[in-house]
């Protein structure tokens, strides 16, 4: 039997992080620490302070756990313990848990379609938020935001990338680089690299924003970010929580289609615009500019090049257009044949 060594859930993890740092992208150390830290409050509820207790009853009491306390989605809960299996399949081979205990953790099988997300920003949304943006809040960092995530369908993270260099105001494009030196990596590395066009009028909005409501900062690398704070570059918490507050509905049209009292819930919060039903993340609006995109006819090849996705993943995680419109679509091509 293997002698285990003693080690706390906090000191396990933090040297499991250190380990993977050279492994994997920020982005991806920063999700696994995200699903851990719920791990490290199980354990302080349950008491464990050394992992070398951890057996598969505990493991199994822990997705119990997990699953109710977070309201997991199969899709949210798988992903939750994946990671859980991937963290203690490394315990193992520094004596922290019992062998093969990895083999133990369970997580759900999903059915065709469970791991897909529907959520999106709708066209006709996205057209009403941008007009309000564009009449009351005008080249306004949310404004910025909003315009290249809807019409570049660019991730999040490219976004908080881009410095002013990238942008071409001449030829109208943006250019989509990986720097990791420079905190600012992204989706798939260089890969991920490329330019993306630009319409006159997104362009129109740059311009404006960066003449004259661009706080004029650098970050700690002394580049320029397009997209800054007062303080800096944009973190991606403001990105995220600018999507969530301007995606409420009654930003745009002053009622709430849930019934909710407009002048006390608590979703008018600053920071807890993300509990209104119809708030949306970044990822539903790129969601929705590629099925908008897809729906006025791009190819799906150009779509692809342009949001960074293959077009198979394209097709399972991002292309909610439904069955009728794919077909009418497909009837252009009749006459060809």
């Amino acid at each position: 039997m293997t002698d285990l060594e003693p080690i706390d859930p906090e000191t396990a993890i933090d040297l499991y992080l250190t380990d993977r740092d050279s492994e994997v992208t920020a982005a991806t150390l920063q999700s696994h620490r995200s699903r851990l830290g719920h791990f490290v409050r199980w354990c302080d509820q349950q008491g464990i302070e050394n992992l070398n207790e951890l057996t598969g009853r505990k493991m199994h009491e822990y997705r119990l756990w997990r699953r109710e306390e977070g309201e997991l989605s199969p899709a949210s809960e798988k992903t939750q313990m994946d990671t859980i299996r991937v963290f203690i399949r490394w315990l193992e081979q520094i004596d922290g848990v019992e062998p093969d205990l990895h083999t133990k953790v369970r997580s759900p099988m999903l059915d065709d379609g469970d791991n897909v997300r529907d959520v999106m920003l709708e066209e006709a949304r996205a057209e009403a938020l941008l007009d309000h943006l564009e009449k009351y809040e005008y080249a306004t960092r949310p404004h910025v935001i909003m315009a290249l995530l809807w019409h570049t369908m660019m991730r999040v993270g490219a976004v908080r990338a881009l410095d002013i260099e990238d942008y071409d105001e001449d030829e109208q494009f943006l250019s989509v680089e990986h720097r990791p030196e420079s905190d600012t990596p992204i989706k798939n590395k260089e890969r991920g690299e490329r330019l993306v066009a630009l319409s006159e009028e997104v362009c129109a909005v740059l311009d404006d924003w960066i003449e004259m409501r661009r706080p004029d900062v650098t970050d700690e690398y002394g580049r320029n970010p397009l997209v800054t704070t007062p303080q800096g570059r944009v973190h991606l918490t403001t990105l995220r929580g600018d999507c969530y507050r301007w995606t409420r509905p009654c930003i745009v049209t002053g009622t709430c289609p849930h019934g909710r009292d407009t002048d006390r819930c608590d979703a008018l919060e600053y920071d807890q615009a993300f509990k209104c039903p119809s708030s949306v993340s970044p990822h539903a609006v790129r969601r929705g500019g590629i099925t908008y995109a897809l729906n006025s006819e791009w190819p799906t090849k150009a779509v692809g090049d342009r949001a960074n996705v293959s077009e198979a993943v394209l097709d399972e995680h991002y292309d909610r257009r439904t069955k009728h419109e794919k077909v009418e679509q497909r009837r252009q091509y009749l006459e060809n044949i």
